[in-house]
């Protein structure tokens, strides 16, 4: 940005107001960079603007039974998680190697064409690590939390702490006078720059879970790795915090921008569903992908109380709003969509009224619901109608974006598509499933420069679908 010195120190300052970064931690210039020391060494930042934690949960820890017995007759229930592998006749220990190697490859593999994990140093809370976007270079909330999922699920603790470490160090808001106070921008840089201050709230969901499970299965340690405190004071947060008005900062279309804006909570409150942008620089909608009922049950036992209720009707409403947004014939959903279900367009991308990238992810959520829950048996036809769609197309070759209505937009068979529509075999009826669990176990493992979304359904879906991403309860 070609601008004088004053002006880039005054908008440098607007910038460390934003962002609530010590001014210790931020040089010259916009957005603020950090020196090599400065990322090696900067610490984790304190919570000046979460709300405080309720007596009941500073009194100890309980869980609710938020049915009241009522459990439905899925995995949570039953204890049982089925392993497509295993019944379509692979073995065990096929599976664990299949598992096993791809972890390898997309964590710690070469990292010109393989890994999408980075370790990026230490500071004084322990080693740091990213997950990147290799296609766009950058680092998002959405593939930080995925990480982080896939980490608890493979027993994998340091990488885990890793990723929130370095989540909590530079992604994470604590002025409290930012509108994402509380939550984290979702896009950065993977020199530690930020591209966006808004919050995509679907890396603030995966956050919660993972560290709930994270609490479960390894028990807490102190300050950012208090699982379940942390777990606690965002998920309040995405419930609870007070509306803020002030500046974000973004870098869009190669310039850098700040916008005065009003936010609040990530879930609307009438509707109770997730937003796609919890700020007032567009109007209120929804993602289907991010509707998750899976993860409000859990969130509804194990997290504070005082909301158990919400959580309860927020998973019932994401079921019902699955019917609505999906369409009848195709069973594909838009990329974004109001709270009734019709697709949501705007003047920036007329193409989320379409099935594009996000959701893909959309039959994985009603699936899983239904794994673990069972409690709403219509997520098995979702599943049934969209695997005869894509059967239609042509098992080895349909596309990746479409129209609702079936026409295709775009004719690359996408990795990442393919992974969540074995998932979608958790829910199916019909026999055809058999062939997209085939389809996902003989894919190769995801390189190149899509590894990163493709890699990390890839991986989600192996787990899913062999039963090995599982609920971690309390002990």
């Amino acid at each position: 940005m070609n601008s004088s010195p004053a002006v880039k120190a005054a908008v440098t300052s607007f910038v460390m107001l934003c962002s609530g970064i010590p001014a210790a931690q931020t040089l010259a210039g916009l957005p603020p960079n950090y020196s090599e020391a400065q990322y090696q060494g900067s610490s984790a930042p304190q919570y000046a603007c979460a709300p405080p934690t309720p007596p009941d949960l500073q009194k100890g820890r309980k869980v609710i039974d938020a049915t009241n017995g009522v459990d439905g007759s899925g995995a949570f229930a039953i204890g049982h998680y089925r392993n497509l592998f295993v019944e379509d006749g692979h073995s065990q220990r096929e599976v664990n190697r299949k598992i096993k190697a791809a972890f390898q490859q997309l964590f710690h593999g070469n990292p010109t064409n393989q890994t999408v994990y980075y370790s990026a140093g230490s500071n004084s809370n322990g080693p740091l690590a990213y997950v990147t976007d290799i296609k766009h270079h950058d680092v998002r909330t959405e593939g930080m939390s995925y990480g982080m999922v896939i980490a608890v699920q493979m027993n994998k603790k340091p990488e885990f702490d890793a990723i929130w470490n370095w989540a909590m160090t530079y992604m994470y808001h604590d002025s409290p006078v930012h509108p994402s106070c509380g939550f984290f921008s979702w896009s950065f840089k993977t020199n530690a720059t930020v591209n966006s201050e808004y919050v995509a709230p679907d890396g603030e969901e995966y956050f919660v879970t993972a560290l709930y499970f994270a609490a479960n299965r390894w028990g807490n340690g102190k300050g950012i790795y208090n699982y379940q405190a942390q777990a606690d004071r965002l998920l309040t947060n995405m419930r609870h915090r007070a509306r803020i008005t002030g500046p974000v900062f973004s870098f869009r279309w190669g310039t850098n921008s700040i916008t005065t804006v009003t936010a609040g909570p990530l879930f609307d409150a009438e509707h109770k569903m997730v937003l796609f942008s919890p700020s007032s620089e567009r109007p209120p909608f929804t993602d289907p992908s991010y509707q998750l009922p899976a993860f409000y049950e859990l969130w509804a036992r194990w997290g504070p109380p005082a909301d158990r209720d919400f959580w309860m009707d927020a998973a019932a409403a994401s079921r019902d709003f699955f019917q609505r947004v999906t369409h009848p014939a195709t069973g594909l959903a838009p990329n974004t969509a109001n709270f009734d279900g019709t697709p949501a367009t705007n003047l920036w991308n007329r193409s989320v009224a379409n099935f594009g990238f996000d959701a893909f992810r959309v039959a994985g959520n009603w699936s899983v619901d239904w794994s673990w829950w069972g409690k709403d048996v219509r997520e098995r036809q979702l599943s049934d109608r969209l695997q005869a769609f894509f059967e239609s197309k042509g098992m080895t070759n349909y596309g990746c974006q479409f129209t609702l209505d079936g026409r295709q937009l775009d004719n690359r068979h996408a990795q990442g598509l393919a992974a969540v529509n074995a998932v979608a075999s958790l829910a199916a009826t019909n026999p055809r499933s058999k062939e997209f669990v085939e389809a996902l176990w003989n894919m190769p493992i995801p390189d190149g420069i899509e590894r990163y979304y493709e890699g990390l359904l890839y991986m989600m879906a192996l787990l899913h679908c062999s039963g090995e991403f599982r609920i971690w309860s309390p002990q």
